[in-house]
């Protein structure tokens, strides 16, 4: 049974910062691209940042510089830091595997994050 279990959100000012993990079970972490999306109230989800199984990162335009995507595949988890965190970026998070060989895809139950004064 394949299990991603996302941590560490909760509330945070503006300008704070958050770290976010998933810890992902059931299946062969290494050889899968992982994604963390993030959808707010009455939006689509979006990709926030993804980093493949070998490494390369990609980020959301309105993260750059400010939100870090790292894995760790001995503890098969994926973490997100956040920081100069903005109201904008208060959302549902949401930890993703996918494989492409055979379009395997994951999603853990997401964790808030809510950034106000």
């Amino acid at each position: 049974q394949v299990q991603l279990v996302e941590s560490g959100g909760g509330f945070v000012k503006p300008g704070g910062s958050l770290s976010l993990s998933c810890a992902a079970s059931g299946i062969f972490f290494n050889i899968y691209h992982m994604a963390w999306y993030r959808q707010a109230p009455g939006k689509q989800r979006e990709l926030v940042a993804g980093i493949r199984s070998e490494g390369s990162t990609n980020y959301a335009d309105s993260v750059k510089d400010r939100f870090t995507i790292s894995r760790d595949n001995t503890k098969n988890t994926v973490y997100l830091q956040m920081n100069s965190l903005k109201p904008e970026d208060t959302a549902v998070y949401y930890c993703n595997a996918f494989r492409e060989l055979n379009n395997r895809n994951y999603w853990g139950q997401g964790t808030q994050v809510t950034v106000s004064s």
